[in-house]
């Protein structure tokens, strides 16, 4: 490494703003590693001796003798004593002497798949809102929650559970929140459930996940609604399951067609409380025509009650689970929609005959959620603020749908009919005939705003398009003036 141009470029490299927060043998060690993969430094070439390269370098000789130590323990430099440094000859050619512009990018080559990840990939995966834009779908309103109050019970859980929380928790999640959880639905939603049946994962996603791989084989068929949750078709997509879409009308799940079905399933994903997208309630008969069938087919059903919270009129029904005397009922519940998504905790109350695989394949999947955020939340709720919370937004929640209601009748009466949900966060939208639901999906988003299409929720094309409008992240004036945006977009 004699050439004075080598050594300048060492000198670049090691003060490369990359490596400023490294120490200077790292630095050193580091920039040399780089040089040898570059083809720079060449395999056999002779490096200086430590103390000349210390002096010329301005650094100090262990530095540099450092540097050379870990590289030789790389398999980068041999070592031999009274004949110097060299660079080792079985770097490869492969790595070396080809300048990496010439390399052919790995986004330019065929990337090999799995079918299950070759399926995925065409998905396009799920896409979360990241941050509060109008009209995007599933999102809370966040600024009110009273972070005060949730800091200071974390302290608290903190100081009481000590290191104790810093090790691995138990799979199916830490009792207190399980009490809690339990409690909390046997007496706001009428299930019948005890700590020892309740899961605490960290999405309904999961979730999902979970039940499509526990329930069903590959290939097998699944029943889902139609129209139905995005997410829960790309679980079950994932999961490589065969969808078989059951008929929703105004009453919820058509039970006529539930029946009818010959697909053998024996597993049935529902939102039965606040139907998604359209809002329908399952009617009492057929919550109690649901538990039979499951009953009947020895199968299962997937209860997703995501925002039952939030009804507007009246008290919500109570969940399917209460109704199931023969325990077919797996009941989905999370936090996201009632406290905020970045909390990433969610539920399910079990059958006890599927709390341990469960959990086992939970534990295989992703071992725990975080101790202090569970133990955290079992306070939280424990000490009616949840409850407290969720009143609050309630109230909220209906002010800001009704005017969501109101703006699109007073700014887009000649495009879109708003149907009034009895709860939820989302107010669905048909299209009047003649208006193309992707084109007015493409001026919005010119326009800068989230307008999710309803069709994409559908196994096959609806008659009418539409839309789904979020509206609990946005206050009245928000809501009106983005509508009002909308309008001018659509023209």
């Amino acid at each position: 490494m004699t050439p004075q141009f080598e050594l300048d470029t060492l000198k670049i490299r090691i003060a490369a703003p990359g490596l400023a927060a490294l120490d200077l043998r790292v630095r050193v060690q580091r920039a040399l590693r780089q040089l040898i993969l570059d083809g720079v430094l060449a395999p056999g070439v002779r490096l200086p001796a430590t103390r000349t390269l210390a002096q010329s370098l301005g650094v100090s000789r262990d530095t540099v003798e450092m540097a050379y130590a870990q590289l030789r323990l790389d398999g980068y430099l041999r070592r031999q004593a009274g004949s110097g440094s060299f660079v080792s000859p079985t770097i490869g050619a492969s790595l070396l002497g080809k300048p990496a512009t010439t390399l052919p990018s790995l986004s330019a080559q065929p990337v090999a798949l799995s079918a299950r990840g070759a399926q995925i990939l065409a998905s396009g995966g799920v896409a979360d809102q990241q941050s509060v834009k109008a009209f995007a779908t599933g999102l809370p309103e966040t600024r009110a929650f009273p972070l005060d109050v949730w800091e200071r019970l974390r302290r608290q859980a903190a100081g009481e559970h000590h290191a104790g929380m810093l090790l691995h928790g138990d799979p199916q999640g830490a009792e207190p929140l399980r009490q809690a959880i339990a409690d909390y639905v046997n007496l706001e939603r009428g299930a019948r459930a005890t700590a020892d049946q309740v899961l605490v994962l960290s999405s309904t996603r999961q979730a999902l996940y979970l039940c499509a791989q526990v329930l069903a084989d590959a290939h097998g068929p699944i029943l889902m609604e139609d129209p139905g949750y995005f997410g829960a078709r790309k679980a079950f997509e994932m999961a490589q399951l065969q969808i078989v879409p059951v008929p929703v009308d105004a009453h919820g799940l058509s039970i006529d067609h539930l029946r009818a079905d010959r697909s053998g399933a024996s597993t049935i994903y529902v939102t039965p409380s606040h139907q998604y997208p359209t809002g329908a309630t399952l009617a009492l008969e057929r919550r109690l025509a649901l538990t039979a069938w499951a009953a009947e087919r020895q199968g299962w059903i997937i209860e997703d009650d995501y925002d039952s919270q939030f009804h507007y009129a009246g008290l919500p029904t109570a969940c399917v689970q209460g109704l199931d005397t023969q325990q077919r009922t797996i009941y989905l519940g999370t936090f996201a929609k009632s406290l905020y998504p970045g909390l990433r905790i969610g539920y399910m109350v079990l059958p006890p005959a599927l709390v341990k695989p469960m959990t086992y394949a939970r534990s295989i999947l992703d071992g725990h959620t975080p101790q202090l955020d569970q133990l955290t939340l079992a306070r939280f709720i424990a000490d009616g603020h949840f409850a407290a919370h969720v009143r609050a937004m309630r109230k909220v929640y209906a002010v800001r749908r009704d005017a969501m209601a109101q703006a699109v009748q007073r700014h887009l009466p000649h495009v879109v009919t708003a149907q009034l949900p009895p709860g939820g966060l989302q107010m669905p939208c048909l299209l009047h005939e003649g208006r193309d639901e992707l084109d007015t999906l493409r001026l919005a988003a010119q326009a800068g705003i989230v307008l999710p299409g309803l069709s994409r929720l559908y196994a096959t094309p609806p008659e009418r398009g539409g839309w789904l409008l979020g509206f609990a992240a946005l206050t009245p004036h928000e809501i009106d003036s983005g509508i009002v945006r909308l309008a001018r977009a659509l023209g």
